[in-house]
């Protein structure tokens, strides 16, 4: 198979804000967006962490412009406090890339304001930061990308009980968590070409790729790897149906930046059963076609967060 690539276009003067940046997909992400020229902010979790993101990615590209704020997704102050900070700076946003987020803790846990942590974390949060950050967005007419995944492929929305607490499953809310996040990227395309906002939402997966998100996460309390990441570093020594990390970014990156990528598309790799391979548009999941569905989860998130879009 021939291996994937993807030339970022000039993207000099813009400004790119992406979550989950200091490793893995996101740090990769960050470093092509930063060599392409743009001036790209990492909001972290981890402040030492996140410096080293930023230095290391400033080492391998003299002159780049990389900057780190605080972002904690399980806390809608912290959510709140980095979208109040930047709409203070007031410079427009041309790229968003809702990436990052974390994939089952060993049990059910629960972010600040009391929802499931991966469903808080990798959806909820990223709503209201949108929603926060939506009159920035709207000067930078800019491009949101969403990084989903292939679990949105599978399960479903869990309507009659979102927070998971009863029966609790970590795959089915992880894949909760990315399928709420597909249709919440389609929602927004549709509700800013009707509502004039003039921004274009799309959303994207990386495949399957081995990067720290699978790692164990003892400060979640899980110190060894899940059956179903075994299995995906098993296909990973053999080179069978996984990317490379550094392919990982890809489909964000054409996503975020491709004149010929639009909003309300999804993409992703383009090889075999779309797990691997150069990026590009492929088919929606059919998890998240359903116009009903994606206004359901916006109306879920608005009532959930207290985070609501204008009206107009």
């Amino acid at each position: 198979m021939a291996k994937a690539e993807y030339t970022v276009p000039d993207l000099t003067g813009k400004l790119a804000v992406v979550t989950g940046g200091s490793d893995g997909i996101g740090l990769g992400l960050a470093g092509r967006l930063a060599a392409a020229g743009a001036e790209v902010v990492l909001p972290v979790r981890n402040p030492a962490k996140g410096e080293a993101a930023a230095e290391r990615i400033k080492a391998g590209h003299p002159g780049a412009q990389v900057s780190t704020r605080s972002l904690d997704l399980a806390s809608p102050a912290s959510v709140e406090a980095l979208a109040d900070g930047l709409n203070t700076e007031g410079r427009p946003i041309h790229l968003l890339v809702n990436n990052a987020g974390i994939m089952e803790p060993p049990g059910r846990q629960e972010t600040e304001d009391g929802f499931e942590l991966q469903f808080g974390v990798n959806h909820l949060a990223h709503f209201a930061l949108v929603a926060r950050l939506l009159p920035l967005l709207r000067k930078g007419g800019a491009r949101v990308t969403s990084q989903t995944s292939v679990s949105a492929n599978m399960g479903g929305i869990n309507w009659d009980d979102p927070q998971w607490r009863t029966k609790y499953k970590g795959s089915g809310a992880y894949s909760q968590s990315k399928i709420a996040q597909l249709l919440f990227a389609m929602e927004l395309d549709r509700r800013s070409t009707a509502r004039g906002w003039g921004i274009t939402s799309n959303a994207c997966h990386p495949g399957v790729t081995p990067t720290n998100l699978l790692a164990a996460q003892p400060h979640m309390g899980r110190d060894k790897d899940t059956t179903s990441v075994k299995l995906i570093r098993r296909f990973a020594r053999a080179g069978i149906l996984v990317q490379p990390p550094e392919a990982g970014p890809l489909p964000a990156l054409y996503a975020a930046t491709s004149p010929e990528a639009h909003g309300g598309a999804f993409y992703g790799p383009s090889g075999l059963l779309h797990l691997s391979g150069a990026p590009a548009e492929q088919p929606l999941y059919k998890n998240g076609r359903s116009h009903q569905d994606a206004q359901r989860i916006w109306e879920l998130s608005e009532e959930l967060t207290g985070v609501r879009f204008p009206t107009a």
